[in-house]
């Protein structure tokens, strides 16, 4: 199992569009062969803020559903990013 997590910085004005914008990503990713879950949130604190949260079952599901990428509009209007990819060995309750 995988996780990608982390933090994106978009204009502040701008979040809640670039958010909205993001729901049929969102759907497609938790459509896809080996995706346990997915999210992108508005960060309470700050406004420009957006928490990342992806969790797959195998790198090779990852790849296949990033393959498509995000738009170019979604792309541009990152100014940070602060992700990164977390390799699982073990699972247990909290």
């Amino acid at each position: 199992m995988l996780i990608i997590a982390g933090s994106l910085q978009v204009e502040p004005a701008a979040r809640d569009s670039y958010l909205s914008d993001c729901g049929q990503v969102i759907a497609q990713a938790r459509a896809a062969a080996g995706c346990l879950d997915f999210l992108l949130a508005a960060d309470p604190l700050e406004p420009g803020r957006i928490h990342v949260y992806e969790r797959w079952e195998s790198a090779e599901q990852l790849a296949a559903f990033r393959g498509s990428g995000p738009e170019d509009v979604q792309t541009a209007a990152i100014l940070d990013a602060d992700v990164h990819r977390y390799l699982i060995a073990g699972v247990e309750a909290p």
